[in-house]
C-alpha cells in the first residue's frame, strides 16, 4: 500500500529543505517552489535561481535500518521525469557537460530532507550552468515537475532496494578519469549497491563516499 503524504507548493520560500522539515508531522511532506531566497546546495554551496526553476524538496521518517543512498535515488526519480538529463555522480543532474540541476540530502534526529533543484529555463545563465529546455514553457511546468518527482520519490521510497541498475546506466561518470578531492584520480568503473563510486587506482580498487568529482576526459 502506497504511502499517503502532503505536497505543498508555495510561491515564495527561504529554503524548500528547512520549508519540508518545519512542516513534517506523522506523514511525509513536499514543499516545492519556483524560487528560493536562501537556497543551499551540497557542502552548503550557494542557490542561483534561474528565470524558470523548481526547488522541491520531500521530508519524512525513514526506518533507521533504512540506508539506501537516498541521493542517487532522487537523481534516477528526476531524471524519470525530465527525461533528458544524465548523472554526474552522486547526484548532479547534467546535459552534457553542463551542469541543469542536483540533488541534496540531509539527515538528522530521525528525519530525512530529499531536495531536488532543476534548472528549467535560463535566458543568460553563468559559466558552467545551464537549463533542461530551450525556450520558456510557463510558470505551470515547474509546479508539474515537482508533483511527478515527489510521486517518483515516494514510489521508490515505498519499494525494497533501490534501482541500481538504472543508476548506473544513467550515470556517464562511469568510464571516465576523475580527480576527486581531497586528491587524487582514476578511472571510474562502477557504483557500489551502497551507492559509492567504484574507482580503479593502480590495479586496484578504491570507493569514494564523499568529495568533490571532476571529469578529466571523455
Amino acid at each position: 500500500m502506497a504511502t499517503p503524504y502532503f505536497q505543498v507548493r508555495l510561491e515564495t520560500v527561504a529554503s524548500t529543505q528547512d520549508e519540508a522539515k518545519s512542516r513534517l508531522d506523522a506523514l511525509p511532506v513536499a514543499v516545492a517552489a519556483p524560487a528560493q531566497s536562501a537556497g543551499r546546495g551540497r557542502s552548503g554551496s550557494g542557490w542561483l535561481n534561474a528565470d524558470r526553476a523548481v526547488a522541491v524538496s520531500l521530508a519524512a521518517h525513514p526506518a533507521e535500518s533504512d540506508h539506501r543512498p537516498l541521493s542517487l535515488m532522487a537523481g534516477v526519480a528526476a531524471v524519470r521525469v525530465t527525461g533528458t538529463p544524465r548523472l554526474k555522480w552522486p547526484n548532479d543532474l547534467m546535459l552534457g557537460d553542463v551542469k541543469v540541476g542536483g540533488v541534496l540530502v540531509e539527515k538528522s534526529g530521525g528525519v530525512a530532507v530529499i531536495g531536488m533543484g532543476l534548472n528549467i529555463w535560463w535566458d543568460d545563465p553563468p559559466d558552467g550552468m545551464g537549463c533542461l529546455l530551450p525556450d520558456d514553457p510557463g510558470e505551470d511546468h515547474a509546479n508539474e515537475v515537482a508533483v511527478v518527482w515527489t510521486a517518483n520519490m515516494m514510489r521508490l521510497l515505498d519499494q525494497e532496494g533501490w534501482p541500481h541498475d538504472e543508476y548506473r546506466a544513467l550515470c556517464q561518470t562511469l568510464g571516465r578519469v576523475i580527480s576527486w578531492e581531497p586528491g587524487g584520480s582514476g578511472l571510474a568503473v562502477d557504483v557500489a549497491n551502497d551507492g559509492g563510486l567504484v574507482v580503479s587506482v593502480d590495479g586496484s580498487e578504491e570507493v569514494l563516499y564523499s568529495g568533490a568529482v571532476r571529469h578529466m576526459r571523455g
